[in-house]
């Protein structure tokens, strides 16, 4: 079952997972274009952007012992991602629920919606 964690919970998540002195990783699945739109911030976590069709053939860049937890616009492109991940050996994944989306509503207003 992979977690379901609102934006506002994303920090809480990760201290409940990363060890002393590793990060944990939010990985954002969107494309470039959308990337350019509306991006975060890493605050104590390291962003990693590969687009969701990319993410087999770019599986090695990905640390399975790691807490990662998936971003997209809404939800859905990230909770297939942190599916795949989990069946590839990922043990601590999350989705983000409500994406990028809620992020800009619930953490950064900053952050624009589209």
């Amino acid at each position: 079952m992979i977690d379901q964690v609102r934006p506002a919970e994303l920090a809480a998540w990760i201290r409940s997972r990363a060890a002393a002195g590793s990060n944990a990783v939010v990985l954002d699945v969107r494309e470039p274009a959308e990337l350019r739109t509306a991006s975060i911030k890493p605050d104590g976590f390291e962003l990693v952007t590969i687009p969701m069709n990319e993410i087999p053939q770019r599986l090695s860049e990905l640390d399975a012992d790691r807490p990662l937890a998936c971003l997209c616009h809404h939800g859905a492109r990230s909770q297939r991602v942190a599916m795949f991940l989990a069946a590839n050996g990922f043990t601590q994944v999350a989705n983000i629920a409500g994406g990028i989306d809620a992020w800009s509503r619930e953490v950064d207003p900053s952050v624009p919606s589209y």
